[in-house]
């Protein structure tokens, strides 16, 4: 039996090595955490959520509550613990990013199948099937390592973390809780802003002092993790149409304020709040300079500052075949943020898929792939087919499925979702 390496135990490396693990192989899964930490990390646990703690809506007509649902059905060891850790977030799904971690490193300390390794690596043994899940933030030997097996240069853009406060700092007596954009239940902390507070933060935002980004990496910001300073930049109402649209929002006298800042709970005891959508770049003084002037925020205490940093990932339709692995070498597969896929679920996913194909190899079975009927294969068939010249991290989203045409917005995506499941489904038969 070929031996298997798990580099990495983020997202996508907890969830291969989970999955492998409970199907009776002996999984070495190793990780730096506990000698050293990247710069997004804060504790020592596996499956750390760096960055906002929603994995996106839930609803079943949405790509992103497809997703989740065609992974529960393939046995997500990781999506089960997070809706075990679910804090109310309208129809998203947010998760207590502590408790989570804590119950996934639990989980495979405790599991006798899982033997861990508290080193940094950066090489491949040769003969194991190895899965290579380092993540964005992967540690300059390894890229070093990546590039030379592979031929290519690593790509990358910049992410960005929004700032986390206190929630005893929120002056309630300006904010008020309601849903995000009339769907849901009253699970988010709205700041209220009229036309001259808007324009007076507006004006600061855009002067305020960012940390310095090297002349080449300036260009290099994935559009949907886009620091709020950046996007102000591109027009007075460009975040008014943005993350901070009031549509559906009113306060306690029934109005519509001009625009509202959301706070979306970090946990379930609802001591900690997300700036929903302020990802941001400033300096540490900056933000708290800038961010104060929202109405609400005035003594906000900052429990994390917003920050940002690297993301390293491979060209996919260079480097990756349509399962994931090395084309100059099959037995090294590449999950998670590192191979393409941009997002919590994503990088689940892509542990997932690989640990799945991981175990058929060593059953003697032939390996397997998804259509593009579903969201999982929809996502890896437009990474094998991206542009090798400009290629840029990809989320879920109904554009990467074969299309259905006709019919209302609605009633296609109920007809997608239904497609998806039953497709994975008859799948789950032959797994």
């Amino acid at each position: 039996m070929s031996k298997i390496n798990i580099y990495g135990a983020g997202l996508a490396g907890s969830e291969a090595a989970l999955y492998l693990a409970n199907k009776g192989h002996i999984v070495n899964l190793y990780d730096i955490k506990g000698i050293k930490r990247t710069p997004a990390h804060h504790t020592d646990n596996y499956a750390e959520i760096v960055c906002s703690n929603s994995l996106k809506s839930d609803d079943d007509t949405t790509a992103s509550g497809v997703f989740k649902r065609e992974l529960t059905l393939l046995d997500s060891n990781l999506l089960e613990v997070a809706y075990k850790t679910s804090v109310p977030a309208g129809q998203a799904l947010a998760i207590d990013r502590d408790e989570f971690s804590r119950i996934i490193t639990d989980k495979i300390k405790s599991n006798k199948n899982i033997i861990l390794h508290t080193e940094e690596v950066f090489d491949f043994e040769d003969g194991a099937i190895t899965i290579v899940a380092t993540g964005p933030l992967t540690t300059q030997k390894m890229c070093d390592k990546l590039k030379e097996l592979l031929g290519h240069k690593f790509l990358y853009f910049y992410d960005a973390a929004s700032p986390i406060i206190s929630a005893e700092s929120i002056d309630m007596n300006i904010a008020f809780y309601a849903s995000r954009y009339n769907k849901g239940g009253a699970d988010y902390i709205n700041c209220p802003m009229n036309k001259d507070e808007y324009l007076k933060f507006y004006n600061e935002l855009i002067n305020a002092e960012v940390v310095q980004l090297h002349d080449f990496e300036k260009n290099n910001i994935f559009e949907s993790c886009m620091p709020i300073e950046i996007m102000a930049k591109r027009g007075v109402d460009a975040m008014r149409f943005g993350p901070l649209k009031p549509v559906g929002i009113k306060n306690n006298k029934n109005e519509q304020p001009y625009t509202v800042i959301q706070l979306r709970k970090e946990n379930n005891s609802a001591t900690m709040f997300n700036m929903v959508g302020m990802q941001t770049n400033l300096t540490f003084s900056e933000q708290r300079r800038v961010f104060r002037l929202i109405p609400g925020l005035e003594n906000a205490e900052f429990l994390r500052y917003g920050v940002m940093h690297t993301n390293n990932f491979v060209n996919f339709p260079n480097c990756l075949d349509i399962y994931s692995r090395l084309k100059t070498n099959q037995n090294i597969f590449i999950a998670g943020q590192l191979s393409g896929v941009e997002g919590y679920v994503e990088s689940i996913a892509s542990g997932l898929y690989c640990a799945i194909n991981v175990d058929r190899i060593l059953v003697g079975k032939p390996l397997i792939s998804f259509s593009a009927n579903t969201i999982i294969g929809g996502l890896y068939n437009y990474l094998i087919n991206a542009n090798k010249d400009n290629f840029q991290p990809i989320n879920a989203n109904f554009g990467i499925l074969n299309p259905i045409n006709g019919y209302n917005k609605k009633k296609r995506a109920e007809m997608y979702r239904d497609r998806s499941l039953n497709e994975i489904k008859r799948i789950i038969q032959t797994l």
